[in-house]
């Protein structure tokens, strides 16, 4: 069964829509009006192999917070719809991911519960006009929407785009793998509780 999801999310501050195949060959088409979040978004789906489809609308003249905010929680909605009731996934998964002198490390369990542990120091407040803060803001939203409990930590790095970029390609290729049906578990929900959805 294919594992795919669209959601829409509209609100007085942003209208968005995703849509996820969670088995893609990480395709993406992402307009989100941030561009380096764009850049970053693209990542996240080239290194996860998840093909993603993202048109967000915002208040960027306020400022980008509530747009990557909200493409987090709705990004995070359709990976949770599209991995169903999550049976046959490997579950965990970690990655250790280097960028010339940063290294950054993700470890996700798609447990069903929520969680973000947070531990990265970016030298500069932004990235062009980008806020560095917002990166936890997506990771945060990420997390709670997609139901999945996640560890971000960056070892070193001293160019702040380097750091960011490897936050994201490690969650991405830490994502890939926990996603991934274990062909040794296929029709079977990896919890001796016997659900990950409740």
């Amino acid at each position: 069964m294919a594992r795919t999801a669209s959601v829409s999310r509209t609100t007085n501050e942003t209208d968005i829509a995703v849509s996820v195949e969670i088995d893609g060959k990480g395709n993406f088409e992402i307009v989100t009006g941030v561009g380096f979040f764009d850049h970053m978004l693209e990542q996240l789906s080239r290194h996860s192999l998840i093909d993603m489809t993202i048109r967000a609308k915002g208040d960027l003249h306020i400022d980008d917070h509530h747009t990557v905010e909200d493409c987090g929680l709705a990004l995070g909605q359709a990976i949770n719809e599209a991995l169903g009731d999550r049976r046959g996934i490997r579950r965990y998964a970690s990655f250790d991911l280097p960028m010339d002198e940063a290294m950054t490390s993700a470890a996700i369990d798609v447990s069903g519960r929520p969680f973000l542990i947070w531990d990265v120091e970016f030298p500069r407040e932004k990235i062009g006009t980008f806020d560095t803060e917002l990166v936890r803001e997506f990771f945060n939203a990420l997390a709670q929407a997609a139901r999945i409990t996640l560890h971000v930590k960056t070892h070193y790095g001293v160019n702040t785009h380097h750091i960011a970029e490897t936050c994201f390609k490690a969650v991405a290729r830490a994502l890939r793998l926990a996603t991934e049906m274990d062909p040794r578990m296929t029709d079977a929900i990896p919890s001796t509780k016997g659900t990950l959805s409740k």
